[in-house]
């Protein structure tokens, strides 16, 4: 890609992943300064003139002790506007974790819905276009927007991974709460296809209430089956211990997670080194923050999204099909 044809810009804690995507268009990251002052307010500016040009902007919207969920989204927000304030002819925002995505409807009396208001942040700062990866409810991410919005998944990046370590083993793929079979059920046909052979699938009944999950309803055949549990994001990981618990209970042979986003809020590292899951793999939307040499650590394993968001960079770019990406 000619040098001249794009600018990508990579915010604080974002650096090691923009350099990835910046190696594979061709690139060098363009450069910004960010500066905290002493009463805790920031600020930032790109170091080079943007008029007339496309700006991307990557940020991973993930919370962390040195920078909390809103400090990297006030960021994003101001830096955006920073940009169209000099005159870019474009900006869109490459946010591979999406924070705040999961509250996209009311589920008490009064609750918020903080997605809405989210979307209404980045279209009053000027933003042309919003890029994610595996968003948690892609319709609802998409009504929340009235700027272009673009949706990547990761079941080819995971599927590629497994073809050859999944062997001849009888295969099903398990969502592990009813809201996500859809997202399981792409994964599923990405792999039987990729496999060559058929995959079956199945979901676990969920219901939380005030942070508790309760319940137990196994729906698919699992017995005798290695079981892939796919999900968006692990955040305490009790979600998908249920799920691996229930699916040994009806006779699964080996049973692993996979999710696009790794937070592992809480005690997550602890939970998820049970043996009733053998391997966890994640991308690297959001930067591993685990103990070497921890129970969690040695059977997690990493796939880089750098390529496919480097690509779908291009397509924004160029004009060319988000689709057919995702249709590989």
């Amino acid at each position: 890609m000619p040098k001249n044809s794009l600018l990508l810009f990579a915010l604080e804690h974002s650096h090691v992943l923009g350099n990835a995507i910046a190696q594979q268009l061709g690139l060098a990251l363009a450069p910004h300064e960010e500066r905290v002052f002493e009463d805790g307010e920031h600020k930032a500016r790109p170091l080079q003139s943007v008029r007339g040009r496309s700006c991307f902007v990557l940020h991973s919207l993930y919370g962390e002790p040195a920078q909390s969920v809103n400090d990297k989204l006030t960021r994003l927000l101001f830096f955006i506007a920073t940009l169209k304030d000099a005159a870019a002819k474009e900006v869109t925002a490459v946010v591979p974790y999406l924070a705040y995505a999961r509250k996209d409807r009311k589920t008490q009396p009064r609750d918020p819905v903080t997605l809405r208001y989210l979307a209404q942040l980045f279209e009053a700062v000027g933003t042309d276009a919003l890029l994610v990866l595996e968003v948690h409810n892609p319709a609802a991410f998409q009504n929340a927007f009235r700027c272009s919005t673009e949706t990547l998944d990761c079941t080819a990046l995971f599927a590629q991974q497994l073809v050859d370590r999944l062997g001849d083993s009888a295969v099903t793929v398990v969502s592990p709460d009813a809201g996500g079979v859809k997202r399981a059920a792409l994964f599923r046909q990405n792999l039987a296809h990729s496999l060559g052979r058929s995959v079956t699938m199945g979901f676990v009944e969920k219901f939380r209430s005030a942070g508790v999950l309760s319940g137990e309803l196994l729906v698919g055949e699992v017995s005798g089956r290695h079981v892939l549990l796919f999900d968006d994001l692990i955040s305490s990981g009790q979600t998908l211990l249920r799920a691996a618990r229930a699916c040994h209970q009806q006779g699964a042979t080996a049973v692993w997670a996979l999710a696009a986003h790794g937070l592992f809020n809480a005690d997550a590292a602890s939970v998820l080194s049970d043996p009733m899951i053998e391997r966890v793999f994640i991308t690297d939307s959001v930067p591993l923050r685990l103990t070497p040499g921890s129970a969690l650590a040695n059977k997690l394993e990493v796939v880089s999204c750098a390529d496919l968001l480097a690509e779908a960079i291009r397509r924004c770019h160029e004009g060319g099909s988000i689709v057919e990406l995702m249709q590989g």
